[in-house]
């Protein structure tokens, strides 16, 4: 996803543009793969003499749930990264060391169906943890 985009989905759903927002945006434009709210809180620290974790929080959860960034748990933190812009169904591995992702075009469920024959799944998500080749 792109800056413009991201912005332009925030005031689409009536939230306002502030520096600090696309400053958090530019952040995870930067980086490759997941980051932690306390990476873009060391990203910011330096710009906004201040600036508090709840308020990096706040935002990374909004952008969550306007599909501005995607997000997963890795070692019992939360981590964000913008959303990579597939329309198509797909997961991912994400390495453990580096955060960054591939995309994995297959589905599991397509052979767990069998499984669950008579239940209405809603949603899934399917994730795989490793190393990368660069980390491994």
């Amino acid at each position: 996803m792109q800056l413009n985009q991201a912005l332009s989905i925030l005031k689409e759903e009536g939230y306002k543009y502030t520096t600090k927002r696309e400053d958090i945006l530019n952040f995870f434009n930067q980086e490759d793969g997941y980051r932690t709210a306390n990476d873009v809180l060391q990203f910011l620290s330096g710009k906004y003499n201040g600036i508090s974790y709840d308020t990096i929080y706040r935002n990374l959860h909004l952008f969550s749930e306007l599909n501005i960034l995607e997000s997963t748990e890795l070692s019992g933190e939360k981590h964000f990264r913008l959303s990579c812009g597939h329309d198509e169904h797909h997961h991912h591995f994400i390495c453990k060391s580096c955060g960054k992702t591939k995309a994995i075009k297959s589905c599991p469920m397509n052979l767990l169906n069998v499984d669950f024959n008579g239940y209405l799944i809603e949603n899934h998500k399917f994730e795989i943890y490793g190393l990368c080749p660069k980390c491994n």
